[in-house]
């Protein structure tokens, strides 16, 4: 026979279950339908790309009840008819006025509903119809943008779908009929030289500023040829579709930096192009170029001289296109070290004062600082003394810019004591490796016989760039430590590559016996950096290589806890005090931005996470999201709530 309990001991029971339940409530999903919604507007979540949120719904304490809320799948697969495939899903969507946007890897804009997942409409600008884009990396797009006109209010939805700039209507998803030619423009017009449209490309968000849509451009380094796609960056009539201005990268005769491109090699080289994601000061109307690598990449014998502006911050009126000022970053770069991140335009108190400032976060480890308006470098840059190349006919440049006043991101440079030691035996056949090439300290030039270069060509930071709380001053970034193995990609005057080695940033570093990395591990760090006061707070091994883990060579090894996974993703902070990250493994983290211990993982099965996450509140509820999968079928896109 069931035992009754007292009246008073029932109503003691019962108010503690109410309090239990309640506390339960408050914790695992404080949703308030009346808290007002939060959009996240631009890719970098305002126009000056800090990633940061001010939300707190989802917060230290409560992190650990966050749930997977809907997922969508891009649903985009081979199309053998058009010989594509679509390579991994790195977009960062926008909510604006309650519906998210976002782009796909076959380039398709797609809107959907920020509460459930549900697809609204689907733009295809059938960006295969021109074959694979030969440009390593595949078709990948990391975000669209978004202009509103201030006549009709109608909101449009822009992206650069490889050589086309297109205006989409957020509302039906139809091109704009009075944008360009029935909603598109021709990018290929008006560019120095004609262009093979299948050599350019885009993979980066444009710039709306006012009624100007701004955009630069991809190229496929690996294609190496005289007056190969020009990198010039250029603006466009939000409304018409017509040219405003143009920048020239490479500047052409008569212009200033053109007497840094002796014996007329700016009359023929291209690339020096903005392909990552650009950043605006709104307020004071200047754009923060960051200008990659002229072709080629890893040797520079066709195009001597400093070679401006190319591997350089370039600040423009964003309205003219007019350069306010420059600093190159690395002088006649041979190792592909192109500024791959988004600029952060951020306010630190330095000396007592507020600084704005603009940070440059390079593949090399650097973090340069300059102030936003002037230029001036926020802390030293010396000119340093750098390995010469013995390859013939380079002219490399003795000396390159190392900022001080900040630490330096991750290991630079190589010798043998950096080859693995997992086991003996990998150790040995690492030596064995690295004894056969050319090591060095950081700025080691490519050699005839193979330059080990660390960090590689995928970082340090790479386009994923940092996550900056405004509130404490700390920067956030994932960085890659893995090296590469280059060779000088020489060519003739008429653009013959002879067979010297193979530039192949996925398979030089490992010892090609047991696809193990040639170094140490950690092969990846999560960083917290102090700008204001120069200090690394922390650094954690961040992510993991389940394929290295299990490996046949390592069976009863004892492994760190985390190898590091390489990703070139970026994070986001927010006022809850945590940093959301995927590292380019299988797995979704919230980060404690105090201390770097993970809070919160949520595993993606097969599918590495590939995309920068970004957050938004819809309905009372915050949520966060972050882009999966890809190449090929299985990309999705994640989206979390408590």
């Amino acid at each position: 026979m069931p035992r009754t309990l007292p009246s008073n001991a029932r109503d003691n029971l019962s108010a503690l279950c109410l309090l239990l339940a309640t506390a339960l409530v408050a914790w695992a999903a404080p949703i308030d339908a009346a808290s007002p919604a939060v959009d996240w507007p631009t890719y970098g979540g305002d126009p000056g790309g800090m990633k940061y949120s001010a939300l707190t719904d989802i917060n230290r304490s409560n992190v650990a009840g966050l749930r997977l809320a809907w997922s969508w799948k891009t649903g985009e697969g081979p199309l053998p008819e058009h010989r594509t495939t679509p390579g991994i899903f790195e977009a960062t969507p926008l909510v604006v006025d309650g519906v998210m946007y976002l782009s796909t890897p076959y380039n398709r804009v797609v809107a959907l509903d920020p509460a459930s997942g549900r697809e609204l409409w689907s733009y295809d600008p059938r960006a295969y119809d021109d074959g694979q884009v030969p440009n390593g990396m595949g078709f990948v797009h990391r975000g669209i943008a978004t202009w509103r006109d201030a006549r009709t209010h109608a909101l449009r939805i822009l992206i650069n779908s490889r050589y086309r700039l297109i205006e989409v209507d957020a509302k039906t998803g139809q091109p704009v009929e009075g944008f360009g030619e029935h909603g598109v423009v021709n990018l290929l017009t008006g560019l120095q030289w004609p262009v093979n449209p299948k050599h350019y490309t885009n993979t980066s968000p444009p710039v709306v500023y006012r009624n100007l849509v701004i955009v630069g451009n991809g190229v496929a380094d690996r294609l190496i040829y005289p007056k190969d796609p020009p990198g010039d960056v250029r603006a466009y009539d939000a409304r018409t579709g017509k040219l405003t201005w143009s920048f020239h990268t490479v500047p052409r005769d008569g212009e200033p930096g053109a007497e840094t491109w002796t014996n007329g090699a700016n009359r023929y080289t291209g690339h020096t192009n903005v392909w990552t994601p650009m950043s605006l000061d709104d307020k004071r109307g200047l754009l923060f170029l960051p200008v990659g690598t002229p072709s080629n990449d890893f040797y520079g014998g066709n195009r001597p001289g400093a070679g401006l502006y190319g591997d350089s911050l370039v600040c423009v009126d964003a309205a003219t296109g007019r350069r306010r000022w420059h600093f190159q970053l690395v002088h006649h770069g041979l190792w592909d070290y192109d500024p791959p991140s988004p600029p952060s335009l951020v306010t630190l108190k330095l000396h007592g004062r507020n600084v704005d400032a603009v940070i440059q976060l390079t593949k090399q480890g650097f973090v340069f600082g300059f102030d936003r308006v002037t230029g001036r470098p926020l802390w030293p840059i010396e000119e340093r003394p750098v390995p010469a190349s013995d390859v013939p006919g380079e002219q490399a440049a003795a000396t390159q810019p190392f900022p001080t006043g900040q630490p330096v991101l991750i290991p630079q440079g190589v010798s043998l004591a950096d080859a693995t030691d997992l086991t003996p035996a990998l150790h040995d056949a690492a030596v064995a490796v690295l004894s056969q090439l050319r090591l060095g300290p950081i700025y080691t030039p490519p050699s005839l016989q193979g330059t080990v270069v660390r960090p590689g060509i995928l970082g340090g930071a790479d386009w994923g760039g940092g996550a900056f709380d405004p509130r404490s001053g700390v920067m956030y970034v994932k960085v890659n430590d893995n090296p590469e193995i280059v060779f000088p990609d020489l060519t003739d005057a008429e653009g013959n590559v002879p067979d010297v080695g193979p530039n192949d940033s996925t398979e030089v570093s490992l010892l090609l016996k047991h696809r193990i990395p040639v170094l140490k591990p950690p092969y990846a760090y999560l960083d917290a950096i102090d700008l204001a006061h120069g200090r690394m707070l922390w650094q954690v091994p961040f992510g993991d290589n389940e394929a290295i883990r299990k490996h046949a060579a390592l069976k009863g090894v004892t492994l760190p806890s985390a190898l590091g996974a390489v990703g070139t993703s970026g994070v986001v902070v927010t006022a809850g005090g945590l940093v959301f990250a995927g590292g380019g493994d299988t797995a979704f983290h919230a980060v404690d931005a105090r201390t770097g211990i993970d809070l919160w993982r949520y595993s993606t099965g097969e599918l590495k996470t590939t995309g920068t996450p970004m957050t938004y509140r819809v309905g009372g509820r915050q949520f966060v999201v972050i882009a999966v999968g890809g190449p090929g079928p299985g990309a999705e896109l994640l989206a979390f709530a408590l």
